[in-house]
């Protein structure tokens, strides 16, 4: 379920800047950019994972069903369960709050997913996982604009600074923020492990509000 306009967002200093150009919200996001920003994204807890297998390929998976894929990170070349467990969709005049000039997010929400990643073998991340900059989140089909720039304090997101010796078979939930149209109606999150770029993993989430 896609949980909507509740006063979730918690801002952390500095306000949050779009890493992406609003005017044309799309392309593949900077993986060191986004982990330098510390990026913020908060909700409430995140909901059990549903004990769902899947096959290891890209393609559409239903909330809580899970995909497996390779990604290299710098200690070693790490095999990933991942599963988006949900998302969570904010105001605009919340958006407004994030951004240091408010006109930058006219006619904008933020989009926060939740997505739990295991460490399935392959060796042990030893710190700062990049495994969560292949998410990304789209409105309506359309790719979002990645927010970066506040603290990851909310319920259920873990800040990949504080992440270490992750190994084999332990999990950590990584949370994306991404601008989207307000009145979107479902939020997709995809997330693409070695060699999936084309095919990546796709979690749709409906707009119940």
């Amino acid at each position: 379920m896609l949980h909507t306009k509740t006063a979730w967002l918690r801002v952390a200093a500095p306000v949050a800047v779009l890493a992406l150009a609003l005017t044309a919200c799309g392309g593949k996001k900077d993986g060191s950019a986004t982990q330098d920003g510390r990026k913020s994204n908060a909700g409430a807890d995140a909901p059990k994972t549903e004990k769902t297998s899947a096959p290891a390929v890209g393609g559409e998976r239903k909330p809580g069903q899970t995909g497996t894929g390779r990604f290299k990170e710098e200690s070693a070349n790490i095999t990933y369960e991942v599963v988006a467990q949900k998302v969570h969709v904010g105001t605009e005049a919340e958006a407004k709050k994030l951004v240091s000039d408010p006109k930058d997010a006219k006619g904008l929400v933020a989009a926060t997913a939740w997505v739990k990643f295991t460490n399935k073998g392959g060796g042990v991340v030893k710190d700062m996982p990049k495994v969560g900059n292949e998410t990304e989140l789209y409105g309506d089909g359309r790719p979002g604009a990645l927010l970066i720039g506040a603290a990851e304090d909310g319920p259920g997101c873990e800040d990949t600074i504080d992440i270490e010796n992750w190994k084999a078979g332990q999990s950590h939930t990584i949370c994306q923020t991404y601008m989207v149209p307000k009145g979107t109606k479902s939020v997709e999150v995809h997330w693409a492990g070695e060699g999936q770029s084309d095919s990546p993993f796709v979690w749709k989430f409906n707009n119940a509000g």
